[in-house]
């Protein structure tokens, strides 16, 4: 296991991926028709609302998008800051051929 070790407040703990040489890549989703890496909601808010998802209102936690014409759900965290790449394959699956995830260069 790769990382550094910290000691704060007398504790020894190790962070995994925080050296230089870890493999931990940061992910970036990207709208495939026109190469636009997704940097923020409204963003991905249109891209979304111009393929046929509709934004729902009922959790103030979340961002909630459905299609009427299936039964899926995309529900991300409201702070773009905590939107992970497990966040990004969900909307990859359900948009195929719309989206990719890359490693940001």
């Amino acid at each position: 296991m790769s990382g550094v070790w910290v000691f704060n407040n007398g504790v020894l703990r190790l962070n995994p991926g925080d050296c230089a040489g870890s493999n931990a890549h940061r992910k970036v989703l990207v709208h495939v028709p026109s190469n636009e890496v997704i940097t923020s909601y409204s963003v991905l808010e249109g891209k979304l609302s111009s393929l046929g998802w509709e934004r729902y209102y009922d959790d103030p936690d979340l961002l909630q998008f459905h299609k009427r014409s299936t039964v899926h759900l995309i529900s991300l965290p409201r702070d773009f800051s905590k939107f992970k790449s497990m966040h990004m394959y969900d909307i990859v699956v359900k948009n195929r051929n719309e989206f990719e995830v890359r490693d940001m260069q």
